[in-house]
Protein backbone atom coordinates (compact mmCIF):
# COMPACT_ATOMS: atom_id res chain seq x y z
CA UNK A 1 0.00 0.00 0.00
CA UNK A 2 1.22 3.99 -1.10
CA UNK A 3 1.65 6.70 1.35
CA UNK A 4 -1.04 7.99 -1.45
CA UNK A 5 -3.48 5.65 -0.21
CA UNK A 6 -4.72 2.46 -1.18
CA UNK A 7 -5.42 1.30 -5.15
CA UNK A 8 -9.09 1.79 -5.32
CA UNK A 9 -10.92 -0.48 -8.22
CA UNK A 10 -13.39 1.02 -10.80
CA UNK A 11 -11.42 4.14 -11.38
CA UNK A 12 -12.18 6.23 -14.04
CA UNK A 13 -9.28 5.76 -16.96
CA UNK A 14 -8.16 2.88 -14.65
CA UNK A 15 -5.39 0.13 -15.98
CA UNK A 16 -6.24 -2.03 -18.49
CA UNK A 17 -3.70 -4.75 -18.54
CA UNK A 18 -3.24 -8.01 -20.56
CA UNK A 19 -0.93 -10.18 -22.22
CA UNK A 20 2.16 -8.59 -23.16
CA UNK A 21 0.94 -4.73 -22.65
CA UNK A 22 2.23 -2.60 -19.84
CA UNK A 23 -0.78 -0.63 -18.32
CA UNK A 24 -1.12 2.84 -18.85
CA UNK A 25 -0.74 3.42 -14.77
CA UNK A 26 2.53 1.79 -14.53
CA UNK A 27 3.86 3.46 -17.71
CA UNK A 28 2.78 6.76 -16.04
CA UNK A 29 4.78 5.26 -12.83
CA UNK A 30 7.56 5.22 -14.75
CA UNK A 31 7.64 8.80 -15.87
CA UNK A 32 7.63 9.97 -12.67
CA UNK A 33 10.22 7.71 -11.15
CA UNK A 34 12.13 9.32 -13.67
CA UNK A 35 11.65 13.31 -12.21
CA UNK A 36 14.76 14.06 -10.68
CA UNK A 37 14.76 15.72 -7.01
CA UNK A 38 13.95 19.36 -7.35
CA UNK A 39 12.15 19.39 -10.64
CA UNK A 40 8.26 18.56 -11.17
CA UNK A 41 5.88 17.45 -13.85
CA UNK A 42 2.52 18.44 -14.38
CA UNK A 43 -0.50 15.95 -15.41
CA UNK A 44 -1.12 16.88 -18.75
CA UNK A 45 2.77 16.72 -19.39
CA UNK A 46 2.76 13.34 -18.60
CA UNK A 47 -0.55 12.68 -20.59
CA UNK A 48 1.26 14.29 -23.63
CA UNK A 49 3.82 11.97 -23.08
CA UNK A 50 1.72 9.17 -23.59
CA UNK A 51 0.17 10.44 -26.60
CA UNK A 52 -3.36 10.72 -24.25
CA UNK A 53 -3.70 7.13 -24.26
CA UNK A 54 -5.02 8.37 -21.13
CA UNK A 55 -6.06 11.40 -19.34
CA UNK A 56 -4.63 14.25 -16.98
CA UNK A 57 -7.14 13.38 -14.73
CA UNK A 58 -6.54 9.28 -14.66
CA UNK A 59 -2.93 10.44 -14.45
CA UNK A 60 -4.18 11.91 -11.32
CA UNK A 61 -5.89 8.65 -10.35
CA UNK A 62 -2.80 6.92 -11.22
CA UNK A 63 -0.72 8.81 -8.51
CA UNK A 64 -3.52 8.51 -6.11
CA UNK A 65 -2.72 4.95 -6.17
CA UNK A 66 0.72 4.55 -6.76
CA UNK A 67 3.44 2.07 -5.42
CA UNK A 68 5.71 3.65 -2.41
CA UNK A 69 8.56 3.94 -4.89
CA UNK A 70 6.56 6.57 -6.81
CA UNK A 71 7.71 10.39 -5.79
CA UNK A 72 3.95 11.62 -6.27
CA UNK A 73 4.82 14.44 -4.89
CA UNK A 74 7.11 15.99 -7.83
CA UNK A 75 3.71 15.70 -10.06
CA UNK A 76 1.46 19.04 -9.61
CA UNK A 77 -1.37 20.86 -11.59
CA UNK A 78 -0.59 23.27 -14.72
CA UNK A 79 -0.83 25.97 -12.55
CA UNK A 80 2.27 25.02 -10.59
CA UNK A 81 0.16 24.20 -7.44
CA UNK A 82 -0.44 21.19 -5.19
CA UNK A 83 -3.31 19.40 -5.87
CA UNK A 84 -3.33 16.85 -2.73
CA UNK A 85 -4.71 19.10 -0.01
CA UNK A 86 -7.83 18.66 -0.62
CA UNK A 87 -8.02 14.75 -1.22
CA UNK A 88 -8.02 14.29 2.95
CA UNK A 89 -6.38 11.39 3.06
CA UNK A 90 -2.81 13.05 3.01
CA UNK A 91 -1.74 15.60 5.19
CA UNK A 92 -2.40 19.33 4.33
CA UNK A 93 0.41 20.50 3.15
CA UNK A 94 2.73 17.62 2.91
CA UNK A 95 3.56 17.75 -1.01
CA UNK A 96 4.82 21.35 -0.94
CA UNK A 97 7.16 20.03 1.95
CA UNK A 98 8.19 17.18 0.83
CA UNK A 99 9.22 19.59 -2.36
CA UNK A 100 10.35 22.51 -0.20
CA UNK A 101 12.56 19.66 0.79
CA UNK A 102 14.31 19.10 -2.24
CA UNK A 103 14.86 22.61 -2.74
CA UNK A 104 11.79 23.83 -4.66
CA UNK A 105 10.34 27.30 -3.59
CA UNK A 106 6.88 28.63 -3.72
CA UNK A 107 5.43 31.66 -4.50
CA UNK A 108 3.54 33.98 -1.73
CA UNK A 109 0.25 32.33 -3.55
CA UNK A 110 1.27 28.81 -3.08
CA UNK A 111 2.42 28.38 -6.64
CA UNK A 112 5.37 27.23 -7.86
CA UNK A 113 7.23 28.61 -11.30
CA UNK A 114 6.45 25.77 -13.62
CA UNK A 115 8.76 27.00 -15.99
CA UNK A 116 11.91 26.83 -13.47
CA UNK A 117 11.09 23.66 -11.91
CA UNK A 118 9.10 21.61 -14.95
CA UNK A 119 10.95 18.71 -16.01
CA UNK A 120 11.47 17.78 -19.29
CA UNK A 121 12.51 14.29 -20.20
CA UNK A 122 13.80 15.35 -23.85
CA UNK A 123 10.89 12.69 -25.57
CA UNK A 124 8.39 13.27 -28.08
CA UNK A 125 5.76 10.43 -26.59
CA UNK A 126 5.95 6.83 -24.90
CA UNK A 127 4.09 4.81 -27.01
CA UNK A 128 2.32 1.85 -25.00
CA UNK A 129 3.39 -1.23 -26.25
CA UNK A 130 0.81 -4.41 -26.87
CA UNK A 131 0.43 -8.09 -27.65
CA UNK A 132 -0.32 -7.02 -31.36
CA UNK A 133 3.39 -5.23 -31.55
CA UNK A 134 5.14 -8.33 -30.80
CA UNK A 135 3.42 -10.64 -33.93
CA UNK A 136 5.55 -11.46 -36.50
CA UNK A 137 5.19 -9.54 -39.58
CA UNK A 138 4.58 -10.73 -42.86
CA UNK A 139 2.22 -13.89 -42.47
Amino acid sequence: MSSRGHARAGRPGGERTGPGRAGPFQAVHAIVRAIPAGRVMNYGQIAALLGHAISARAVGWAMHGCPDDVPWHRVVNAAGRCSTSRLGDLPPGLQRALLEEEGVEFRLDGSLDIARYRFDPGVGRVRLRTARDRRPRGR
